[in-house]
């Protein structure tokens, strides 16, 4: 008999033992990859934003810096504006321990923030100001005038930097040529010559502490024809002068 050989059958594939490859969408790896992106450069806006307002501290350090936004404003307003650059030791010794005494008394003693004019301020109801003079400088150099928790806190900033960069010689210099003594009339040089005629290094005592209590309304307040508001304030600015030079408070300008 011939042996009958039998052809082993390949095993057939079941239909059912394959598994489809499921089909992933790549549209949330798309999503997250774009708020990766967008977050870096927030991030890199943020960190370039502060890298520009320490470059900006350090270089006002030692260039005086260009109108702020407030004198550009009144410039624009009014069509001119008075303002001269003179250096603190150009100035007559009273005016500097005027603008101290009236607006900042503990200047040389904080660090930028005086939290017990601060204090003394909110249980005033906010009708006197607790700012010192960094934080005005602060204000007036590189910010606006608006009342707003945005530039408050622009104004922290940069008054923290000011402190930590700047001399304190250079905190009082740079308010004496920027704060506002009568409309258009931008520091202490130029207030002196439309008041009184005088030089800042022959301003007198009388003179500086007359500049010195119109502060901070000088639009509201004449100081070649004080009232006797303003005459009240000029004795007390006088007698805060003769205090902190006489306790050493001045020793920091």
């Amino acid at each position: 008999m011939a042996k009958t050989t039998s052809k082993k059958s390949a095993p057939r594939k079941s239909k059912t033992s394959a598994k489809p490859k499921a089909k992933t969408s790549k549209k949330p790896v798309k999503k997250r990859g774009v708020l990766a992106r967008v977050w870096r450069w927030i991030w890199r806006g943020v960190l370039g934003f502060f890298a520009l307002c320490i470059l900006l501290v350090v270089l006002f350090r030692f260039v005086n810096p260009p109108n702020g936004i407030y004198i550009l404003e009144e410039r624009h307003r009014l069509g001119a504006i008075k303002q001269e650059w003179t250096a603190l030791d150009d100035f007559s010794r009273h005016m500097p321990l005027s603008v101290v005494a009236a607006e900042d008394a503990n200047f040389c003693l904080h660090s930028g923030f005086d939290l017990d004019a601060i204090k003394d301020a909110w249980e005033d109801g906010g009708n006197r100001g607790g700012s010192t003079i960094t934080q005005q400088v602060a204000k007036n150099v590189f910010l606006w005038h608006d009342r707003t928790w945005l530039r408050k806190g622009l104004e922290a900033g940069f008054t923290i930097l000011i402190e930590i960069i700047w001399p304190k010689k250079r905190i009082v210099e740079v308010y004496l040529n920027v704060a506002e003594f009568d409309a258009g009339v931008f520091g202490a040089s130029a207030a002196a010559k439309h008041y009184f005629g005088a030089s800042p290094k022959n301003i007198s005592a009388l003179q500086a502490a007359r500049l010195a209590a119109i502060l901070p309304n000088p639009q509201q307040r004449s100081a070649s024809r004080p009232t006797q508001s303003t005459r009240n304030k000029t004795r007390r600015v006088m007698s805060g002068a003769r205090t902190i030079a006489a306790d050493g408070r001045d020793k920091c300008f």
